[in-house]
Parts: C-alpha cells; structure tokens; sequence
C-alpha cells in the first residue's frame, strides 16, 4: 500500500489472495489487507500533507500534475499488463490506460481555472467589497469504483486533489493490484508524499472508520451498498462531513466532457466570503 509516499504492508499482517485469469495462468498473488490502525495511519500523513499542498499556487499544482501524466505515460505499458491481470482484454487495457492518462492531463489544466469560475464579486450595501472565493476542505477518504479500476480511481482522486485536497483511498476491491501499480508511479512522481494515499481491502469493514474519523472532511463513495453508504452518512454527522455516494455506469467514465467538468472539483471545495473595506 502507498502511504506518505512510503510503500507499507498492513499493521495487522493480514492479506487478500488475488488470481490472475485462468488465460494468464491463474496465479496468485498476495494483496495487503488494510485494518483500521492503517486507515488512521494514512489519514494522519494526509492531514499532514494538506497544509503544504494546499498553500503551493495552483500553477505549480498543475505542474505536478502534469508531471504525473508523464510518469503514468512513462509505465503505460505496465499499467495495461496489470488491467489484462485484473481481467481485461489488451484492448480495453490499453484503452483505460489512455484515458486516465488524459484525464490527469485534463486535471492539470484545470488546477488554475477553475477559481475564476467558482468566485465572484458580490453586490452588498454599504462601503465594502465582498468576494467569494474558494478553498480546499482538507482530508476526502474515497472508495474508488470496482471497474474501471485504473480510469475510476484517478477520476475520481483527481478532482479532489486538484482542489488543494489529499485523499486517503480505498483501492478497488475487483482489482486492487493496478492500484498498487499506480502506486509506483505516483510514488516516484514529483507529486509530494502523502496527498494520495492508497489502500487495498475491505471496504464494509474500512469506511465506518473513515467515516467516523474527526480528521477527515468529506467522503466519496462510489458503488458502496446502501447500508454502507447509511452508515457512513450517520457516522459522518460528528463533524459534519460532507458524505457524496455515487454509483456511475463504466461507459461514463470514459466520457471526458462529462467526467471532466469543473462541477467535480465543485464538490470538494468550500466556498469563502471576505469583506474588505472599499475606503468610501
């Protein structure tokens, strides 16, 4: 698993076996199992790398982003091969493995637009100028989507991060290898230890303690059950998280007007309003 920039095993020794295809000879592999001591392991690192992620200017967020596009575009051949493993055919692996790698590059244009959409001067009575701005929240724990494993993971961290977030992920549980894959490339990217933190395992038995987690602001969860999804929304009330459940069609993910709209990092910000004197 990828914590803090650091590749860690679980605290609890525990592991989920994972078969390749029987057309790639059925071997088996052996995935950390994330407890929750590792969970609140990596939100620790993550609220430590908010400050300092948030605070770069967003033209150097769109830098490294960028730069997380070249590194991806560097492995694209390995992270196919870890789709194929996860059951895909070498077409749609490499079909993924293009799309997300325009998706960060798409991202990484957006690090310093989308500010001038979401702001704006607000007409008030009285000697002030008032402005809304926004910000990021902190902390977003995410449960990426089963499939596409690749394309869904980074759809839906990118916004996130792209907003000054960092994110602690529960990786897909269908395929949790080419998370760990992805995992390598972030990790010898320019991106900074501990804004995209990557687990592997359960989520019913994870998200109640992200949910329940005082350090974490929001919650994305994509394809959970309903009764997960209950839980996390009752648990999230402590500190009033902002808890979103999204189940999406695979097909949209592919879609990258839609999928790339600016209304994604809309949901992971907060909006601010300064008033400031206009010496009338």
């Amino acid at each position: 698993m990828l914590v803090g920039g650091q590749f860690v095993r679980s605290e609890s020794g525990r592991y989920i076996q994972v078969a390749d295809p029987m057309s790639l000879g059925g071997t088996k592999e052996n995935v950390p199992w994330a407890s929750r001591k590792d969970v609140r392991d990596a939100v620790v690192v993550a609220r430590g790398a908010w400050e300092g992620w948030s605070s770069r200017t967003a033209y150097n967020r769109g830098q490294i982003l960028y730069r997380l596009a070249e590194m991806l575009e560097a492995r694209q051949g390995e992270l196919s091969r870890a789709l194929e493993r996860g059951g895909l055919e070498a077409s749609r692996a490499a079909s993924e493995t293009a799309a997300a790698i325009d998706r960060v590059v798409s991202y990484a244009g957006w690090a310093d637009k989308y500010q001038s959409l979401f702001s704006s001067l607000n007409p008030v009575s009285g000697p002030h100028f008032n402005f809304t701005v926004p910000e990021s929240m902190g902390v977003v724990g995410v449960v990426a989507p089963a499939r596409p494993a690749l394309l869904g993971l980074l759809g839906a961290v990118l916004p996130i991060i792209t907003a000054g977030n960092t994110a602690v992920v529960l990786a897909s549980e269908a395929d949790p290898r080419t998370a760990l894959v992805l995992g390598e490339a972030l990790a010898t990217s320019d991106l900074p230890g501990g804004v995209i933190n990557v687990l592997t395992g359960r989520a019913a038995e994870l998200v109640p303690h992200l949910a329940k987690h005082m350090e974490v602001a929001a919650l994305d969860l994509h394809d959970v059950t309903p009764e997960l999804a209950r839980k996390a929304e009752e648990a999230g009330i402590v500190n009033v998280k902002r808890v979103r459940t999204r189940s999406i069609d695979e097909a949209a993910w592919f879609d990258a007007d839609g999928a790339t709209s600016p209304r994604w990092i809309e949901r992971f910000v907060e909006m601010k309003t300064i008033w400031h004197p206009s010496g009338a």
